[in-house]
Parts: C-alpha cells; sequence; structure tokens
C-alpha cells in the first residue's frame, strides 16, 4: 500500500509541473535523452564528435535542415517542409514546390525558397520564390503570408522588364536571419553586368521583416571568386540562431557564404563577409584577409587554405559562445569544424597533452555512423549538430564528446 501510495504521489508531483510549466521538459532531462541515445563504444578515447541516435529517416533526398526558435526542427526534401520536434516526430508536413532551404526569424515565421508558376505577357515561367509562412508548428496553421518572387521583388529591377529565361534560371540558394529579422537572400544567376541600375543576379539580397528589398551586397564582386565576392553562392550562415532570447544574441552583420563553379574551382570556397557602414558611401560589404594568417603554432588545418573543399553544399554558424563554423562539403562528403578565426578544430580540455587545437572534423562517403553521401543541409541548436544526409535520406545529429557530462 505504500508504495502504491509512493507511484501515486509522484505521479501526482509530475502533473503537477506540466500543468504549471507546460509539457516543455527542461534542460537537464533532455540532456539526460541525449545521453541515453549515444552508445557509449562510439566516444572516442580523445575529443570528437560522436553520433545521437536514433538518426530521423525515411526522408526523399533531404537538402536542407534548420533549427527555429520554435525549438522545432525544420526538413526540406522531395515532398516540401517537414516540421518535427527535437525527438524527430513528425508534426506535419506542407507541400512547397521546389523546396530547397528553410530559416526562421524570431517573429516564427518561416521562409522556404522555392520555384513558382507565374505568367507574364501571355507566356508560363517558373521562376525563384521565396515562401514566408507563420504558425507552422501550432495546430491552427500553417498561413502563407507572402511571396517573394524572383525578380517582382528585386528593387532595382522596378524599371526594368522580364527577362525570360535569363529570370528563369536564377536560383534562391542561401537563406538566413539576422537578429533584428533581416532576411537574406543568397542568389545566383546569368546576369553579372557592372553597368546599369540592375543588381547582378550574383549576390545577396536584403529584406526587412516586412518583405521590403533593402537593398544587396554592395561592394562583393559578382563576376569571379575572390576573398570578397559573391560568386555563384551555394549557402549562406550569419551569427544570430535558436534558442530564443530577450538579450545576449549576437547583433553582428557579418555573415559567412559558400560559392561553387563546376567548371572552374574555386580558391577561397567559404567566405567571412564584414559589414561595414560609410557615412558618405552607406553600407558595404568587404571580405576578411585575417583569415589568411595561418597560426600554425595553434592549429594544423584552416579555413582558408587554398582550394580546400569540393563543393560547399551548406554552413552553420553555432549561434551560442563557441561560435564554431561548420562546413558541409558535398564533393568530399564530410563535416568541418572550424572556430571563429578560421582554424580547424576545437580547444583541448584540460591537462589535454596536445596543444594545438585538435581536429574534429569526420566524414567520407557511405552509410555509416561517421558517412555522407551527398550531404546538403547542417543546422545547430544546444550543442547538437544536425546534418541533412541527402543519398541516404536522413538527418544525422551529433554532440562533441566534450559537451558529454
Amino acid at each position: 500500500m505504500k508504495k502504491m501510495l509512493l507511484c501515486l504521489s509522484l505521479l501526482l508531483s509530475l502533473s503537477s509541473c506540466q500543468f504549471f510549466f507546460g509539457e516543455k521538459s527542461d534542460d537537464t532531462i533532455k540532456e539526460i535523452f541525449i545521453q541515453g541515445s549515444i552508445d557509449p563504444n562510439l566516444i572516442p578515447a580523445g575529443v570528437g564528435y560522436v553520433p545521437v541516435q536514433p538518426f530521423f529517416t525515411g526522408y526523399s533526398n533531404p537538402v536542407d535542415v534548420c533549427a527555429g526558435y520554435d525549438e522545432m526542427i525544420y526538413v526540406v526534401d522531395d515532398f516540401g517542409l517537414h516540421v518535427l520536434d527535437q525527438a524527430g516526430r513528425r508534426f506535419r508536413t506542407i507541400a512547397i514546390p521546389g523546396a530547397k532551404e528553410v530559416a526562421q526569424d524570431r517573429r516564427l515565421h518561416t521562409y522556404v525558397s522555392g520555384r513558382l508558376d507565374i505568367t507574364v505577357g501571355g507566356n508560363s515561367y517558373n521562376v525563384a520564390a521565396v515562401y514566408r509562412l507563420s504558425n507552422t508548428a501550432t495546430a491552427d496553421g500553417p498561413y502563407f503570408i507572402d511571396t517573394l518572387i524572383q525578380p517582382f521583388d528585386d528593387l532595382s529591377r522596378a524599371f526594368t522588364s522580364f527577362r525570360g529565361a535569363p529570370d528563369v534560371a536564377v536560383q534562391f540558394n542561401g537563406l538566413t536571419v539576422l537578429h533584428d529579422n533581416t532576411l537574406m537572400i543568397g542568389r545566383t544567376g546569368p546576369t553579372n553586368s557592372n553597368t546599369g541600375v540592375a543588381f547582378p543576379d550574383n549576390t545577396v539580397l536584403f529584406y526587412d521583416e516586412d518583405g521590403n528589398n533593402l537593398g544587396n551586397s554592395n561592394g562583393l564582386t559578382s563576376n569571379s571568386p575572390s576573398i570578397k565576392s559573391s560568386y555563384k553562392i551555394q549557402g549562406m550562415n550569419g551569427f544570430a540562431g535558436p534558442p530564443q532570447r530577450l538579450f545576449g544574441i549576437n547583433t553582428s552583420r557579418d555573415f559567412f557564404l559558400a560559392q561553387y563553379d563546376s567548371i572552374n574551382p574555386v580558391e577561397f570556397a567559404c567566405l567571412g563577409i564584414e559589414y561595414q557602414f560609410d557615412p558618405d558611401l552607406g553600407v558595404r560589404y568587404d571580405g576578411k584577409p585575417a583569415y589568411l594568417n595561418f597560426d600554425t603554432t595553434k592549429a594544423t588545418r584552416f579555413l582558408y587554405e587554398s582550394y580546400r573543399f569540393g563543393r560547399i553544399a551548406d554552413i552553420c554558424v553555432a549561434a551560442d559562445n563557441t561560435e564554431y563554423l561548420f562546413v558541409i562539403d558535398q564533393e568530399k562528403d564530410s563535416l568541418y569544424q572550424f572556430t571563429n578565426q578560421g582554424f580547424e578544430g576545437v580547444t583541448p580540455p584540460a591537462n589535454f597533452p596536445a596543444s594545438k587545437l585538435i581536429i574534429t572534423s569526420f566524414g567520407g562517403e557511405g552509410s555509416g555512423l561517421f558517412n555522407f553521401r551527398e550531404p546538403s543541409g547542417i543546422a545547430y541548436m544546444k550543442r547538437i549538430v544536425y546534418v541533412a544526409d541527402k543519398g541516404n535520406g536522413r538527418i544525422c545529429r551529433y554532440v562533441l564528446s566534450t559537451d558529454i557530462e
């Protein structure tokens, strides 16, 4: 009888906690579940990333993954946008034609890049578009709020006509959102003249939270790759990210972008881009040549090594005090991790024999726990790295071994 009363008391206590504080588990409980999903036999003797199992499976060519400010996980595949919780349980699927990128702002508005059929002059065209949705993770949603359409929501094209095939060829290959809900769209396309009033196709477009075009990445070159270019963008990420918080979110307007050319290899495929404001010239963007300063006393590999990458599919900045940069290389089927100074690796723990940063990058083609096939997207939240493993139809999860208490 005492045992029954004790069990009943525990159940009532748990129910009371849920009543007052909601269904959301606290961080301690989440860490217990995460640790219970890690095979102790896979924890390295040194320092490295460990798979958090099970991986999320059953996707058809997943090309992007995003950790939302609503603490949901968003996955884009052939069927559109999937909304799931951190345990991988799918809440809903939203059909979006040609979906390829996803991001979320701090209002919990979700952006998805895809395609849209339009009619111009009696002719039908399929063009790049970004869909803005709200209530993607609530029972009464989702709602489609707005659609940004190429080229009609490009401020610089207000006085130029639709170009037909060249506008159809334009793609939106990167989405990221800053701390103030400014949306950034990485655009690529064939028209990149430096004369005229229209922005080049190879550029970053900026929009305020109401969808108004604020301008582009003025100062970055569009016709050829360099350490200050916006050439054939493949992915982008800024420094703001979940979890949601009132204070302490990174307000930097700097960002990283990835570029790729299928014909000519790009020497610097992942670039750090710096925001600058001049009272006379206005907003301009520049590269960060400081990443070319390789300090071999601190690290053995670096972000700006010449021709370091094959084809970068996506990049992600950890929105915590580590500010790690993660790079997914689709050609090399690998995940790379760097510091915010462009050094590859993590700081050795106390009493560790190594003095330089410890390299934690991993990968290689395959379907094992540390392998990928055409990885295409990456996200980070609460020390967990999420990888959209396109060729294996899954979302992989990893945690740094030193983060396991």
